[in-house]
């Protein structure tokens, strides 16, 4: 618990101008878990709606009782040194989830909490060893860590943290992944930042509750010099390829410096932290390289050229369309936009919400304040309306929602886009889609529709023919002029991994076991043949019905590390996953996502591949994935030993 007498709490004044500002269902709860009475908690109840701040309406006596009681709590907690438990007693916790969040939260997600809240006596994401290794042992499992983003800063995290050597390499010259690529303007998170951070080292100032991209980048780079991470990461090196060697167990990494030079790095284990948004998909469009003007994709934004006063097109309306269009339209002459298919995007009210300074001063020093905002945004983002997304057979409209409560959400978008659009019945037959919610990826509504209304911009959705010098020709025989052509037309996700060449035992191919764009994995994370090979964010992990990547993520490191741990303390020199184990795996995340709506047949998107399979996202609530990742099994996997005159080197042995 915090030090109270460390803080400005002592100071009433300052502590009661933070409350007045800061969420208000965020003090009940810390009253409730400070006090630990429930009775504010029971009074509030029939004002909350959901666990966003904006969806409850408490009374001003109410309101102004909670702030009273919390200070009076603290002040009696600072006068008797008498602090609770972090973590709840298990009665208390359920009762503060269920009213707080105005639903009925499952009580399986009770330890799933205390683990992403830290409420634990100590980090249970953190590694433990059982049976303390040598240096020696630690320095034979030197690990390659490949990216720099994310998801590479927190493998190299917790891999510090165990004492397990590591290197990163990173194509690009500075830190941060998608999040130094992407640059375009009014590029951001839609996922609430709160808990778009990681559980290790949470943010009391983040500026905004939706921050743009920036922000998250000074983030990142935050978290590497806080850690020290930066001298472990070498720049501008992209690896090309990688083999496993049979003989001594290791991967050998084929690197290429930016000056074209080549060289080898040898380790014994890899974690691709490469994601899938990193590698831009150009569109197959007849004249493309016939146009005249400056042609660019949103993810290698052209800085250097001015768009006051230009005619724009831009191809493309999804997550990085639908941030730009909106920041670019007040300047350019012209905008038009190009759809092949409309997005649904939904409205949040804090999108674009400054965070208050008394909010951020109550992240910061109030004790357990940080802990349970990340709580309401968790739940406020994540499974709450996962059941809403499952196929109802007996569903009478199957073309346009999939169940009673997906269909209500249809209606509710519907009835918000009508009304961004001021009845413009033609811009509205644009702009709503034909299947059902979720079936793509949902956005934030970054002023989008408003953008539309305006005199200069235009929304086409008649199919392109061709580029042209002059413009962009559509199949009615329309040349739509411009001076400026901006690709907002995503990336290569279905390609996972590539276009790293990966070859594992027996000089197997991953892209020919994964047939191209049928990528799979057990829990996403590792494959048959392919020994001491771990992924994050692989087949299946991306996460479509709300949540955070970086909680995805460091259930995985979790995992890794755990898998790591039984090769170490067991003089094991490699790991691989059991054929039958991924097979049957597969099978279940196969089942699980034909009942759900990203394989509606009326969606066509890059969560599937060519053969119409799921293969980016998550079937799994988010406390289903983090069950699966909690605790490594080695029955799941073969082990090698360390080889001795006695044990033949390809000898391997299962563990049960």
């Amino acid at each position: 618990m915090k030090n109270l007498a460390s803080t400005a709490l002592l100071d009433e004044t300052a502590l009661r101008s933070a409350l007045s500002e800061a969420e208000i269902l965020t003090t009940l709860l810390v009253t409730t878990h400070l006090g630990g009475k429930t009775d504010l908690l029971e009074k509030a109840a029939p004002h909350i709606q959901g666990a966003w701040d904006y969806m409850q309406t408490l009374p001003d006596d109410l309101r102004a009782e909670i702030i009273d009681r919390l200070v009076a709590t603290l002040g009696d907690l600072e006068r008797t040194g008498d602090f609770p438990p972090r973590e709840p007693a298990p009665a208390l916790m359920q009762q503060m989830m269920d009213l707080a969040t105005g639903q009925k939260v499952p009580e399986e997600y009770q330890p799933l909490v205390v683990e992403e809240l830290g409420l634990a006596t100590e980090d249970t994401r953190r590694l433990r060893w059982r049976k303390t290794p040598t240096a020696q042992q630690l320095e034979a499992h030197k690990v390659t860590i490949i990216g720099a983003g994310l998801s590479g800063i927190c493998a190299a995290v917790r891999l510090q943290e165990a004492g397990i050597p590591y290197t990163i390499f990173e194509k690009n010259d500075d830190i941060g992944g998608t999040w130094l690529e992407n640059d375009y303007p009014d590029c951001g998170v839609d996922t609430a930042n709160h808990i778009y951070s990681y559980s290790f080292k949470p943010k009391a100032d983040w500026s905004r509750y939706f921050s743009k991209r920036d922000e998250i980048l000074d983030y990142i780079l935050e978290t590497v010099r806080d850690y020290g991470i930066r001298d472990h990461i070498r720049f501008g090196v992209e690896v090309t390829s990688m083999t496993w060697n049979d003989t001594n167990a290791r991967w050998n990494t084929r690197l290429r410096h930016k000056d074209g030079t080549t060289a080898t790095h040898e380790s014994r284990s890899v974690i691709t932290a490469v994601g899938i948004l990193n590698r831009p998909a150009m569109p197959d469009i007849a004249g493309l390289k016939d146009f005249r003007g400056a042609a660019f994709h949103t993810a290698e934004w052209d800085h250097d050229i001015q768009l006051a006063g230009k005619r724009v097109a831009m191809i493309g309306t999804g997550a990085s369309g639908m941030q730009a269009g909106p920041a670019i339209a007040g300047e350019v002459e012209h905008l038009t936009v190009f759809q092949r298919s409309p997005h649904w995007a939904g409205y949040n009210p804090l999108y674009h919400k400054t965070v208050s300074d008394g909010q951020m001063w109550a992240l910061a020093n109030v004790p357990l304040f940080a802990e349970w905002q990340r709580f309401l945004m968790f739940w406020a983002s994540s499974d709450g309306f996962h059941g809403t997304l499952k196929v109802d057979p007996d569903w009478t409209q199957p073309d346009l929602s999939l169940n009673r409560e997906n269909h209500a959400m249809r209606e509710m978008l519907v009835g918000y886009i009508k009304d961004q659009l001021n009845g413009d019945e033609e811009l509205i037959r644009k702009c709503v889609p034909g299947y059902p919610p979720y079936g793509k990826r949902m956005l934030r509504d970054n002023n989008w529709y408003k953008t539309m209304l305006r005199p200069n911009v235009d929304l086409i959705d008649t199919p392109i023919s061709r580029v042209r010098p002059e413009g962009v020709e559509t199949s009615d025989g329309v040349t739509h002029p411009a001076d400026v052509l901006i690709l907002a037309t995503g990336f290569n996700a279905t390609r996972v991994l590539w276009p790293l060449e990966i070859t594992g035992r027996g000089g197997r191919l991953l892209s020919d076991q994964w047939a191209g764009e049928d990528p799979r994995a057990y829990l996403g994370i590792s494959a048959p043949n392919f020994p001491n090979l771990f992924m994050t964010l692989g087949p299946n992990t991306g996460l479509a019905h709300g949540g955070s990547a970086i909680f995805h993520i460091e259930c995985q490191i979790k995992y890794i590390l755990q898998a790591m741990r039984d090769m170490i303390e067991r003089d094991q020199i490699a790991i691989e996953v059991r054929q039958d184990v991924h097979d049957a795996y597969n099978d279940r995340v196969d089942e699980a996502c034909k009942n759900m709506v990203w394989s509606h047949p009326g969606v066509n998107s890059w969560y599937k591949n060519d053969k119409n399979r799921v293969t980016i996202t998550s079937p799994w609530r988010l406390v289903d994935y983090w069950a699966l990742t909690r605790d490594f099994d080695p029955a799941d996997y073969t082990f090698t030993p360390i080889p001795t005159p006695a044990t033949p080197k390809r000898v391997k042995e299962q563990q049960q």
